[in-house]
C-alpha cells in the first residue's frame, strides 16, 4: 500500500533556534556522486566503518555536528517500518534534492552510514520542543542528547535484471530506482530510536535526521519461524486469463501460476506483495522484475506468487484482504515459506538479485 508521507527534514530546519546544529540556515553544496571510482547502478559492498566518525562517547547531536558536516543535499526514503529487537535490515533509497523541493534523479553510488540514539520516554501529553505545533516532538528532540550508536555503513544492492526480465514499468519509469542501500542495525530492545544518516558529499559530509524507528510496533507481521497465514491468491485461470486483474506490471509477470492456499505446507513458496503501478517508493517495479528473473532461474524448485496490493488494482478501493491477513503497513514485502508452511524469511523494502537468490536457495534447501 502507499506509504504515509515521511518527515525527512533536517532537524535544524524543523527546530532552528530550539536546537542548534552546525549548518543551520542551509548550504550551497549540491549532491555529488561521492565516490568517483564507483560505477552507478552497480552493487557495492559497504565502506569500512573507519571511513565514518566513531560514535563512541558522543551524543547523536555531536555526530551530526562533526567538523565539516553540513545539511545533506539529498532526499532519503526509508524502505522499512517494521523492526524487532536484534538485527534488522534497514533499506533506503537516495535521490537529489532540487531547489524547488521536488525529488531529483537517483543517487546510486554514494557512501553512507546510519547512526541512531534511543528516544527517551516522556510523560503522555508532553509538549513538543518549543511548544509549537509542527516542531520536533520533545522526546525525539531529546534523543539528540542521548548516546549515539554507529556507524552502520550501507552496502549498495543493484536492482538490475537481465533484459528479458525487465518490465516497461521499470525501464520506462523516469523515477524508478536502480539500486537500494541497506545496512544491518542492531536494535537492543523495544521502544523508539532516532536515526541519522551521514553521506559523503561534495565539500564534506551531509547529515540528515530520519523518521523514528519504533521497535515492536508491528508484532503481527509473520516472522521467520512463524506458521504462515493461509490466504487464497488469484491465478490466471481464476481471472479468466485477464492478467491485468492479477498484476499492474507491464507486460504482466507470470508469478500467478498457482494458488498459494493449494501449495502452502507442501512446496516452497516465494510470496511477493508489491504494486509496480502505484508504488511510491521507486522500487516495486524493479523487485517484481527481480522475482520474475528468479522464477526463471529456479524453475520447478519453488512457487513464485506476486500479490498486488489494492482491490481491483485501484487505490481508491482499499487494500486486498491478503495484505490485511499479513498485517502489512507497507510494500514491497517478500515472504519465503518452506515445505512445512513455516516462514523462513521476511524481507521488507527493495532487494536485489543477490538477496533474492540467497532467499530462494535457503527455502528450497530446507
Amino acid at each position: 500500500m502507499r506509504r504515509p508521507p515521511l518527515a525527512l527534514g533536517l532537524v535544524c530546519l524543523l527546530a532552528c533556534g530550539a536546537i542548534l546544529l552546525a549548518g543551520c540556515g542551509g548550504s550551497s553544496n549540491t549532491t555529488s556522486h561521492v565516490n568517483p571510482e564507483a560505477e552507478a547502478g552497480k552493487s557495492r559492498p559497504a565502506p569500512a566503518k573507519s571511513s565514518f566518525p566513531s560514535a563512541q562517547g558522543k551524543t547523536l547531536k555531536e555526530v551530526i555536528n562533526e567538523p565539516g558536516n553540513h545539511p545533506a543535499q539529498v532526499k532519503i526514503n526509508s524502505e522499512a517500518q517494521a523492526f524487532y529487537p536484534g538485527q534488522n535490515r534497514y533499506p533506503f533509497t537516495l535521490a537529489e534534492k532540487l531547489e524547488s523541493g521536488k525529488t531529483g534523479k537517483e543517487v546510486a553510488d554514494a557512501e553512507a552510514a546510519i547512526y541512531y540514539a534511543k528516544v527517551p520516554s516522556i510523560k503522555p501529553g508532553a509538549k513538543s520542543k518549543a511548544g509549537n505545533k509542527g516542531m520536533v516532538p520533545k522526546a525525539q528532540a531529546q534523543a539528540l542528547d542521548q548516546p549515539a550508536v554507529g556507524p552502520f555503513p550501507a552496502r549498495i544492492e543493484s536492482l538490475a535484471t537481465k533484459p528479458p526480465f525487465q518490465g516497461k514499468t521499470t525501464t520506462e519509469g523516469a523515477d524508478v530506482a536502480s539500486v537500494v542501500y541497506s545496512t544491518q542495525l542492531d536494535l537492543p530492545g523495544e521502544g523508539e530510536y532516532r536515526p541519522v544518516i551521514l553521506i559523503k558529499e561534495k565539500g564534506g559530509v551531509g547529515a540528515k535526521l530520519l523518521p523514528s524507528i519504533k521497535v515492536g510496533e508491528y508484532a503481527k507481521i509473520p516472522r521467520p519461524g512463524d506458521k504462515a497465514p493461509l490466504i487464497e491468491t488469484p491465478t490466471a485461470k481464476s481471472v479468466g486469463g485477464d492478467l491485468a486483474k492479477l498484476t499492474t506490471r507491464i507486460p504482466p509477470d507470470t508469478q500467478n501460476k498457482v494458488n498459494y492456499a493449494e501449495v502452502l505446507g507442501k512446496e516452497p513458496i516465494l510470496l511477493l506483495f508489491a504494486t509496480p503501478k502505484f508504488c511510491q517508493s521507486r522500487v516495486c517495479g524493479p523487485v517484481v522484475d527481480v522475482a520474475q528473473q528468479a522464477q526463471h532461474e529456479f524453475e520447478g524448485k519453488a512457487n513464485f506468487i506476486h500479490m498486488e496490493i489494492y482491490n481491483d488494482n485501484d487505490p481508491a478501493q482499499g487494500v486486498r484482504p491478503q495484505v490485511r491477513r499479513f498485517h502489512l503497513p507497507s510494500e514491497p514485502w517478500l515472504f519465503a515459506m518452506n515445505r512445512e508452511g513455516i516462514v523462513v524469511a521476511a524481507i521488507e523494502g527493495a532487494f536485489g538479485t543477490e538477496l533474492m537468490d540467497k532467499t530462494v536457495e535457503k527455502v528450497v534447501g530446507e
